[in-house]
């Protein structure tokens, strides 16, 4: 990029990596910040204004008119399940969306941070996956933000994406705090143990998402989560372990005993040598940043 960032976006500001980067961006005013999600929200630790990211008219005139010099797209369709019986809106959210963002930004010659998804692989793969595997989404959620990678590439060719996997955070819904809360009300749960994957702790990667900030955004695709590897059965019994809860036992399941409508790999694991390379970045455990999080979590209440 020519000239020095001064002022960011950030979209999809209430969702959980959104909100992780509202709290890096306290500790970063030398940057002017700028957080939308579709609607306004008070009471965040930022102002959110609304900005409608399918609108490619209004998304134009925000970047221009706030002068943006770097945007971090956080906004996206993941309800996984959901997409499959409602393609066009996940479409809009995940493909198009992100195009109308990297072209807005390209025209004030800055840069953009697109968040993806292992989705955009099968999960057929045995070891890591690294950047330069062969995608091959079977599922709509996975399709919609392939489409979203390539239609960044297009318009914004300096930008920076980056794949993530198993994201969970103290803000909005996810699987440890679903975990946490049945563990509390059931005697006994299944869950799945023959998908294999990370768990990423969303403060992890706003963290690193500020290191490419702050070092200089490299273009390419990158990927992220933390370290380690493990089954959600195991995921579920560390969740409980660390939290206390012992009176609900936990059961593994096949696949097969939960059908679900969207297909999910069975093999999720990302390769993090190219990020941990490009901006000499350690990434933490994952039972450790499980640990931070649930203790976050417990404290608040």
């Amino acid at each position: 990029m020519s000239h020095e960032i001064k002022r960011i976006l950030v979209t999809g500001a209430c969702g959980q990596l959104g909100n992780e980067m509202q709290l890096q961006a306290l500790k970063y005013d030398r940057y002017e910040w700028f957080f939308t999600d579709v609607h306004a929200v008070e009471g965040s630790l930022w102002p959110v204004a609304p900005l409608d990211i399918t609108n490619r008219e209004a998304v134009e005139l925000y970047v221009q008119s706030h002068k943006t010099d770097v945007i971090v797209n956080c906004a996206a369709y993941t309800a996984v399940d959901r997409a499959e019986g409602d393609a066009e809106q996940a479409h809009r959210l995940n493909a198009i969306a992100p195009g109308f963002l990297a072209a807005a930004i390209e025209q004030r010659d800055g840069q953009m941070i697109q968040i993806s998804t292992d989705y955009v692989f099968d999960g057929t793969a045995h070891t890591p996956y690294t950047e330069e595997q062969p995608t091959c989404p079977n599922s709509v959620y996975g399709t919609t933000k392939l489409a979203g990678e390539k239609a960044v590439q297009k318009a914004n060719p300096s930008a920076m994406i980056i794949r993530t996997a198993w994201l969970y955070s103290t803000f909005g819904n996810n699987f440890v705090k679903t975990m946490l809360r049945l563990g509390g009300e059931k005697p006994e749960l299944g869950v799945i143990f023959d998908q294999i994957g990370t768990p990423t702790y969303a403060r992890d990667l706003a963290v690193a998402i500020m290191a490419a900030i702050t070092q200089g955004i490299h273009p390419g695709i990158y990927h992220f989560s933390n370290e380690g590897v493990i089954s959600w059965y195991d995921f579920t019994k560390a969740i409980h372990r660390i939290a206390g809860i012992t009176d609900c036992h936990v059961r593994p399941l096949h696949s097969a005993e939960y059908p679900t409508p969207a297909a999910r790999p069975h093999y999720s694991v990302l390769d993090k040598s190219k990020i941990k390379d490009t901006f000499s970045i350690e990434i933490p455990y994952w039972e450790e940043s499980l640990a931070e999080c649930i203790h976050q979590l417990i404290t608040k209440k």
